[in-house]
């Protein structure tokens, strides 16, 4: 099962943060690998590129260079290049308006999730979750496939006999 998702930047940079510290139980550090795994399809504008590109690039992060512009390359040859949305929404923060806009854009055409670790600075819906909601919706769907099928070949069965 494929998921659509636009990704905050404080999880890609906690994803990054996590993996130098080989810390692969991070909800953001499993986020990322499913995007790189290409299960978890990021959504993406010129902007939230550049917005990756500078928060990742700063010095107090003390990221690998070529780390980071092989993840960033990544996303966008896994993902889709979305255009944003109108919105009557007033946010919080306006670095955050393009994450919710190119969501919103997502929305129209598949159910499309905003990963963030700053739930408080979006608008409370469904498709806006923290990494760990993110992961929990990944699981509980994988558990409805497995008894689906297993009701399925019960089903066939007992057809059969």
């Amino acid at each position: 099962m494929k998921y659509y998702a636009v990704i905050d930047t404080n999880v890609i940079v906690s994803a990054v943060m996590a993996f130098n510290k080989s810390n692969e139980e991070s909800s953001p550090y499993i986020i990322l690998a499913n995007v790189l795994a290409g299960r978890v399809i990021p959504l993406f504008s010129s902007e939230i590129i550049d917005e990756y590109k500078d928060v990742l690039s700063r010095k107090k992060f003390k990221f690998d260079v070529k780390l980071v512009n092989t993840l960033i390359e990544a996303i966008k040859k896994h993902g889709i290049d979305t255009k944003k949305a109108d919105i009557d929404e007033i946010l919080p923060d306006p670095k955050d308006v393009v994450f919710y806009q190119v969501t919103l854009e997502g929305q129209k055409s598949q159910n499309t999730y905003l990963v963030t670790g700053n739930l408080k600075h979006f608008p409370s819906k469904p498709f806006v979750v923290s990494p760990k909601q993110m992961i929990d919706i990944m699981l509980k769907d994988e558990a409805d496939e497995l008894f689906r099928n297993i009701n399925r070949d019960i089903d066939l069965n007992n057809r059969s006999r």
